[in-house]
Order: C-alpha cells, then sequence, then structure tokens
C-alpha cells in the first residue's frame, strides 16, 4: 500500500481540504504538534481556511520528537483523523499544517519563524509539566530543568518559555507587528499562566522587554476539548482501511469536540467559528467546568482503572460500580460550579458518561494517570479545598486523592516530574502505615488541605480501606 501524499488518491467518502494545501502561506505557529493538536486546532483551522480562507497556514514544531517530523514530511504534511461513533468511523484529511520543524535540530530555523512578521498567533499543546510552574508561588520555578537552562542560555532555549520569550525579544529588536499567544493546555487561567511566566522571564533578561510584551502581545485563555488516545497499530490500519493509504501519523477521536476561546487577538485570527469554535469575553466558567468535571473524573477513572487492573477507560465505565462512582464525582463536583452560559451542566454530565463509555475509543487509563502532581491541583484539589471552605467534608475528593497516592506506592515506574519525591514518600508512608509523609512533601497539597487534620483523616482511611500502605 502506497504511503499518503499529495499524489494520493482517496475514495469519494473520505473528508478533504477544501483548499489547496500547497498554496497555503504560513500565519500560526504552533509547538506541540501530538496527537491532540493535530486532532483538535488543526482541524478547526482546516475548517477555517475551507470556510473563508487566509494565510493561516501552520508551522509545526515539535519541542523533542523528531520522528514525528520526519512523518509528516514523508507525507507532505497531510494526516488523516478517523472519528469514531455510534453512526460508525469517519475518515478526514487534514491539510492545515505546511511546515514541521524539529527543536531539537532546527532551533534557530523555529525562532525565525516565530520572529517572522508573517506569524501572528502561536499556539501551546505542551503538557502542564513543559511550563515550568512553580507548585507554591504559581511563577517559574526556577528548579525546573528547561527553566535553569533558558535562564542561563537565553539565546538558545530549549523550553517552551525560554523559545517564547527569545522569540519575543527578536521581535521587538526586528520592530515586528504585535503577536497573539494562544494556550491549549489544562492549566485554570491557561492564557494568563503563561503571561505571567513569560513576563518573569523576560524581566529576568531585559528591563525593556516586559513592558513591550505588556504593550504588544496579548494572551487570551481557552478551553479544549476532544478525547484523543495515542495511536496504536490498529488506529493506523483502520485508517488504512477508510483511506486506502499508510498513514504513519493516523490519529482515532470521539465525534465531540469543543474549544472556547478568549476573544482578545493582537493581529486578527483564522474563522475557527466555521469549525465551531465559541468566542467569549471570559473563558474561566467553561474551563472550571472542563478541568473539574471532565479532567477531574478521568483522574478518577484513570486511577480506579490502574487499581483494578482495567486497560481503558471504557473498560473501567463498563463496570456499573466504577460508573456510578463517576457519577457520584460529578454530583459531589456541581456545587463548585458557577452557571456556564448556554450549558445544562446535568446534561453535560450524561454526556461526559456517554463519552467515557465510547466502546469504540480505547484511552488508556495508564496515559491519563500519569504526571498526577501536574494534574491533582486543578482538577480535584480545588474543587476539595472550596467544598470544605463551605462546610461540606469533602469525602469524594478524599477517595480520589486517596485512589491517587495507593497508584503512586503501587507503581514501579512513576511518570510524573515529582516522581522521585513521591516515591520517597510512598516509601516512608508505607513503613508509617500513614499518609502523613505525603502531606509533609514541599508544595504538594495546598495549606488548605495540607492543615485540615479532619480531611486527611478521610484520605488516611480510604488508603487503609485499600490496605494500600
Amino acid at each position: 500500500m502506497t504511503r499518503l501524499d499529495r499524489t494520493t488518491h482517496l475514495p469519494a467518502h473520505v473528508e478533504c481540504p477544501a483548499f489547496d494545501p500547497a498554496t497555503l502561506k504560513a500565519g500560526i505557529v504552533h509547538i506541540g504538534i501530538g496527537a491532540f493538536h493535530r486532532a483538535h486546532q488543526a482541524v478547526y483551522t482546516d475548517l477555517a481556511l475551507a470556510a473563508e480562507g487566509g494565510d493561516w497556514g501552520i508551522v509545526g514544531a515539535s519541542l523533542r520528537s523528531v520522528e514525528i517530523v520526519a512523518d509528516l514530511k514523508a507525507q507532505d504534511h497531510l494526516y488523516s483523523v478517523v472519528t469514531r461513533g455510534a453512526d460508525g468511523d469517519r475518515a478526514r484529511i487534514v491539510g492545515s499544517i505546511i511546515e514541521a520543524i524539529a527543536a531539537t535540530e532546527q532551533r534557530e530555523h523555529l525562532l525565525d519563524r516565530l520572529a517572522d512578521n508573517a506569524i501572528r498567533i502561536v499556539t501551546l499543546t505542551v503538557s502542564e509539566k513543559a511550563y515550568g510552574i512553580d507548585p507554591v508561588s504559581g511563577g517559574l520555578d526556577l528548579s525546573h530543568a528547561a527553566i535553569a537552562r533558558d535562564l542561563a542560555s537565553p539565546g538558545a532555549p530549549v523550553g517552551v518559555i525560554g523559545l517564547l520569550v527569545e522569540a519575543l525579544a527578536r521581535r521587538m529588536q526586528l520592530g515586528r507587528n504585535p503577536l497573539t499567544v494562544l494556550c491549549c493546555d489544562n492549566l485554570p487561567g491557561n492564557g494568563q499562566v503563561v503571561r505571567r511566566l513569560v513576563l518573569e522571564m523576560a524581566e529576568r533578561r531585559d528591563a525593556a522587554l516586559a513592558p513591550w510584551i505588556e504593550r504588544e502581545i496579548r494572551f487570551p485563555s481557552s478551553m479544549v476539548d476532544r478525547i484523543v488516545p495515542a495511536a496504536t497499530d490498529a488506529t493506523r490500519t483502520l485508517s488504512a482501511s477508510l483511506i486506502g493509504a499508510d498513514d504513519r501519523l493516523a490519529l482515532e477521536t470521539e465525534p465531540f469536540t469543543q474549544w472556547v476561546i478568549e476573544d482578545d487577538f493582537a493581529a486578527g485570527r483564522p474563522a475557527w467559528e466555521a469549525g465551531g469554535a465559541i468566542f467569549v469575553r471570559h473563558v474561566h466558567a467553561y474551563e472550571t467546568m472542563k478541568l473539574r468535571l471532565l479532567n477531574g473524573s478521568h483522574s478518577l477513572i484513570a486511577y480506579l482503572g490502574q487499581r483494578h487492573g482495567l486497560e481503558y477507560v471504557r473498560d473501567v465505565m463498563a463496570v456499573p460500580e466504577h460508573a456510578e462512582r463517576v457519577r457520584g464525582h460529578m454530583h459531589a463536583v456541581l456545587p463548585t460550579l458557577d452557571a456556564v452560559p448556554e450549558i445544562d451542566l446535568a446534561a453535560y454530565c450524561d454526556q461526559l458518561v456517554a463519552r467515557f463509555a465510547n466502546p469504540a475509543i480505547a484511552h488508556r487509563t495508564a496515559q491519563i494517570a500519569m504526571d498526577g502532581t501536574q494534574k491533582m491541583p486543578q482538577r480535584i484539589f480545588a474543587p476539595a479545598m472550596e467544598r470544605l471552605a463551605a462546610g461540606d467534608d469533602a469525602a469524594g475528593f478524599a477517595d480520589v486523592v486517596a485512589l491517587w497516592l495507593a497508584y503512586v506506592v503501587a507503581v514501579d515506574r512513576l511518570d510524573d516530574p515529582r516522581a522521585d519525591e513521591l516515591k520517597v514518600a510512598a516509601q516512608q508512608a508505607v513503613a508509617a502505615g500513614s499518609a502523613a509523609p505525603f502531606f509533609e512533601v514541599a508544595g504538594l497539597f495546598p495549606p488548605a488541605l495540607q492543615e485540615n487534620t479532619a480531611w486527611r483523616a478521610l484520605v488516611d482511611a480510604r488508603l487503609s480501606a485499600m490496605n494500600a500502605l
């Protein structure tokens, strides 16, 4: 079977770009061209280009992987997204990415692209841990490897914040036009988070740079939602059966997709609303809804799955007891949420349960379980603190924390940026027969949880019931 590229003759049932990718000019740099971006923002951009055109081709950059860049180039930057739902499987060819850059090999070229006047938007999906956020202050973590390296060698950055600051410094020096930096990672107030980190690093290198950034650069927040499992050989086989070509970058995803964006752009934007994007003045309510209901439930499902030997989210939801536990968690979250414009929260919860149970989506619980220290604060700790402040015992949130800590104790190789600290605490917790050592890890739990003896006792009780210590 031939490999997908611009010469591939595709079946009539395959959706193709309604524009010529070869004629696109760049207007966006996206950092982090993994599966999520390619099944989400790149699809929205495809639909925007089909609806209204414009110079909004995407230059995709990978901070680590060289292979994905090579595969994109070999396929003329085309790839397939298979949507799997109750009405069957549908394939779409995406053509909005026009260039791919491996940052480890082409750092200067990436910086040149970021400083190019044609680039008006930089979008980001690099995962929570890549930003180098201090868990206590919320600012720059000076001990984070990439942050430390980029502060020492600002002209040769390796991390996402260092790349942005160096690129913005060059844009200032070259007199470039304003720019929008649009974060699409699961961080509360993600635009403000990235703005703070960029400004803190800029202040450390050039007294004139931070004020220029404050004047010229916009950092809108956004909420993104689509379940995109890691691709497998089965994904590629399914794609090949639908498009009649070999696609090493094939992805599968669910029919549901959502993108809510704060409408604050410095130099225009694509017509993303053509793909269903919602533009709002404030994204906070949508973001909190998604982080606590979808992502928080995902964490619960992940640790239930890992504890009970269930590989996929759908497997967990197929167990009535576990599915009821997920519904119970959503019920506990609802009092912490503000009203969300045009969203029926009860219906949203029902929709989430159906999405999690989708038998066609093979989303691994191990994939969701990683990086707990980066995910638990916004997904579980924040609503727990709100319920405690309201006089509730927040027992349901103690359950999720206990499952997470039981996972930390049980797993041999923990995939987490604070893995070493967690495993030391786990050994001490087992020896003490108490979760107390976890609460003594600096910055792991917020003070409101760390100092609440009644809530900590609930976590201990749940761990004891699991025989985890």
